[in-house]
């Protein structure tokens, strides 16, 4: 059974079309706006390996980290994500954006950007 993946152009959202056959057609609409302006997204390939063998190379990667550096962190769990094939959602995209942006630094250099006040 194919599974076809859309990102819908209204409100950005990826959508999942599972189909019976390939031949079936398909009239994708998006879960979250029910809007039917969408574009079909390349499909990663399947590899085939161990949950082991998965977690291994994310240890391997991890070793290369340098954990006072964001931009090193971010790289990471942005291959992480990858690795696990899962979407990690907006919140997520975003936190990692920052990350690379700097935008943690400032925070963790600025109390008071934290949030933290002297009294």
């Amino acid at each position: 059974m194919p599974i076809y993946e859309y990102r819908c152009r209204g409100c950005g959202k990826k959508n999942t079309v599972l189909t019976l056959r390939v031949s079936e057609s398909v009239s994708p609409v998006c879960e979250r706006c029910g809007g039917v302006d969408l574009v079909r997204l390349m499909s990663r390939f399947a590899l085939v390996r161990s949950d082991e063998d998965r977690l291994d190379h994310l240890g391997d990667d991890a070793a290369d980290i340098d954990e006072n550096d964001p931009k090193s962190v971010a790289r990471w769990m942005r291959s992480m994500g990858k690795e696990l094939g899962e979407d990690a959602g907006e919140d997520f995209e975003q936190m990692v954006d920052e990350l690379e942006g700097g935008a943690m630094d400032d925070a963790a250099s600025d109390p008071d950007a934290a949030g933290e006040d002297d009294s």
